[in-house]
């Protein structure tokens, strides 16, 4: 069973559009009334419902039935694909930009993935991604309770650096604007509890995020949530925080162009 198949039952309990990723991920695609826009990765649909419900043309893509199906229970007329980004159904030159939103450290060859992404854009074509980046995963406070599922976690984007993947398959890197993440985020991802450790002893939060569904060693996850538990209610948790406390960033928007 796909990761997305196995978490895609409950994914929306704790996982929705969060209004201000929304905002950065419309500011750098920049799309026009006319065009017409690609969700790779899209899972559930939170995004592209959300970035179609403010009047854009937008089609999503996954590999994942169940993510779709989901998707297609709360917008049913949004055009949803069951397909790889390495592979995608579309002809050349047919979208106007693209979003792909925490989805390339998934993918098992993100540059033959890009080159698709490539491929299927207009010249001058906007490509948004929102991820981590390597260097910012290594200053998530998390990895003092989980250092191995973190370890295993921070592979892809040692292997698969975006901007070299997206270079690779022909993307010009315009910029890049790190995210911090804040209190008031909606969309409960893997750092949402950068703040707010307490979100990582609900098991519905972590079920939700395919650090904690994908981890193999789940020994590891229950003495962390209990190590995480005590720190949390001693204060230690607090000690931890600032020791990984850095200004790079937590995630990271990166736009490139056809």
């Amino acid at each position: 069973m796909a990761l997305y198949d196995k978490i895609g039952v409950g994914y929306d309990t704790t996982r929705c559009a969060d209004p201000f990723i929304l905002s950065r991920l419309l500011h750098h695609l920049a799309p026009s009334r006319d065009g017409f826009y690609l969700d790779v990765g899209c899972g559930t649909a939170n995004y592209t419902r959300a970035i179609a419900e403010r009047g854009i043309r937008i089609t999503g893509i996954d590999f994942s039935r169940t993510m779709l199906e989901r998707a297609r229970e709360k917008a049913p007329s949004l055009p949803l694909n069951n397909a790889r980004a390495e592979a995608l159904p579309f002809r050349s030159e047919s979208f106007s930009g693209a979003t792909c939103t925490f989805v390339h450290h998934h993918m098992d060859d993100p540059v033959a993935a890009f080159r698709e992404v490539h491929r299927v854009l207009r010249p001058g074509g906007r490509l948004v991604l929102l991820n981590s980046t390597a260097a910012q995963m290594e200053h998530y406070w998390v990895r003092e309770y989980f250092p191995e599922l973190m370890e295993r976690a921070t592979a892809p984007y040692l292997r698969f650096e975006a901007r070299g993947a997206l270079a690779a398959a022909g993307f010009e890197v315009a910029t890049s604007e790190a995210f911090d993440v804040t209190d008031d985020l909606k969309d409960w991802f893997l750092l949402c509890g950068k703040n707010r450790p307490e979100l990582y002893l609900d098991p519905r939060v972590r079920a939700g995020i395919s650090f904690f569904a994908n981890a193999q060693n789940k020994n590891e996850v229950e003495v962390g949530v209990e190590r995480l538990r005590q720190d949390i209610a001693s204060g230690r948790v607090a000690e931890v925080q600032r020791k990984h406390a850095w200004d790079g960033g937590d995630y990271t928007f990166t736009l490139a162009v056809r």
